[in-house]
This record gives C-alpha cells, structure tokens and sequence, in this order.
C-alpha cells in the first residue's frame, strides 16, 4: 500500500541478520531475505525478494512443515515488514516538520518494521546480534532439513529460562514463558512495558525498543529525542528516518 522505502529495510535486515536463522542474499537492488519460523503447528521458511517487478508488492515465498501455518506465517511476515501501515499518512505528518522533511522525501514510504517471533525479538533487543547468535549455536532447534545458512530455530522461551546464564536475559525468558509478558498482537502495550521494566536488567530505552520491534507500536521514541512529541503519532517512523540517515552518512 502505498510507496515502500524497500532498499533501507533491507539494509537493515541485513545489518541485523542472525546466522543460522537468517540471511540476506544478492547485490543491493535485487536481495533476497531468508529466515527460519516457528510456528504453532511446526516450522517454516520465508524468503522476501527486494524487488518485485509488475507490481507495489513484496513477493514472498513460505514452505511449511503443516499448511495449517499459513495464515500465522503470512501475518508474521507481514509484521516484520509492517505492510499494514499507511505511508501516506505517516509522510504527510512528518513531512510537516522542518527537520524530517528532507528525510521524507529521500525515502517516501520508509516503515518501521515490526518482527517475525516477538519473543525472539524482545531476546535480540536485550542481548545483541552477537550474543544472539550464540543462543542460537547453544540452544536452538536444528531443522529437521536445512535450508542452505539456514539451519535451526531461535530458542523456545522455556528453554532460555532454564538454561541461560545471564540473570537478565533468564528473567525475560521466565516472563515470556510463563506467560507475564505478552508480546502477541492482541497484547496491551502499556501493560507489557510496565511488565518489562518490573524485570531486572531492564532499562526504559530497551524496553521501549521492545516494544518498537515486538509489538509494531508506531509511536515510540526510545531515545528522549529533543522535539519528538511533535512526531505523534508516528514517532517510531520519525526515529528510523533519523537512524537510517545518520547510517547513510556514516556509509
């Protein structure tokens, strides 16, 4: 829907990507993103093409252990690539500012994607890439047939919870697993990040990324960014236009 900035989501995947569980492949124009999925029935792979010729459309490609999992699967990816914003609403409103103007127009349609698994990204967002890889290599669930890179699911919850050696990390896992953090997308925003930052090791930048990343909310600023309440409601779209200039530049 819409114009899509699909060549800095991709450069953020990319940036991202956890090995094992993800991939991006191909030159910059033509990528493919790949990932594992776990899903209620079994497990899945999605692959995600940069460009789509012939239409305003992501073309993706899903394999599935059970077909009862496609519609979970569809609505994962959908998230992760936040296909259910309205670019033109937030682009009016941002374009309205002085400072996000010229950023707007550079990238009309930038999104500010959401995840896959919001109990992996809550993980990722507390430990890192790198530490996120090595839960992979410890605890992940190796496919039944790997795929290419793309070998094993990212760890269950329960199972970080009663193997995880770093007390912040054990008590996100516990949360998740026994059910106190709710990152679903029925989920109550304000009562999951009251949630997270009742647990120890929590700090409010994290937990507001958390809630970026897990649960699509597209009105967060994590940084105290001077100005950012002029940005409502789109204040998480505002915080990426800023992120993806400033890594443009540093590029």
């Amino acid at each position: 829907r819409g114009p899509y900035a699909t060549a800095a989501l991709f450069d953020l995947l990319a940036a991202e990507a956890v090995a094992r569980i993800e991939e991006v492949a191909g030159t910059p124009g033509s990528r493919t993103y790949r990932r594992t999925l776990r899903l209620p029935y079994g497990s899945g792979l999605a692959s995600v093409d940069e460009a789509s010729p012939g239409g305003p459309w992501l073309e993706a490609r899903i394999q599935l252990t059970d077909l009862r999992d496609l519609t979970t699967a569809v609505q994962r990816v959908r998230r992760l690539f936040d296909l259910d914003a309205d670019p033109y609403a937030v682009d009016e409103a941002l374009a309205a500012d002085r400072r996000l103007a010229p950023l707007v127009a550079a990238r009309p349609g930038l999104r500010s994607p959401g995840a896959a698994d919001p109990e992996e990204a809550a993980v990722r967002t507390l430990v890192g890439r790198a530490a996120a890889g090595e839960l992979v290599e410890r605890y992940g669930k190796a496919l039944d047939v790997p795929c290419g890179g793309l070998t094993h699911l990212f760890p269950e919850p329960d199972v970080l919870a009663g193997s995880a050696e770093d007390p912040a990390l054990r008590a996100l896992a516990t949360a998740l697993a026994d059910g106190r953090l709710r990152l679903d997308a029925g989920a109550d925003r304000d009562e999951a990040e009251e949630t997270l930052l009742a647990l120890p090791g929590m700090d409010r930048p994290t937990a507001a990324l958390i809630r970026i990343r897990a649960l699509g909310d597209p009105d967060v600023d994590p940084y105290g960014t001077p100005g950012a309440e002029r940005w409502r409601p789109w204040r998480s779209y505002a915080v990426r236009h800023l992120e993806t200039a400033e890594a443009a530049a540093l590029n």
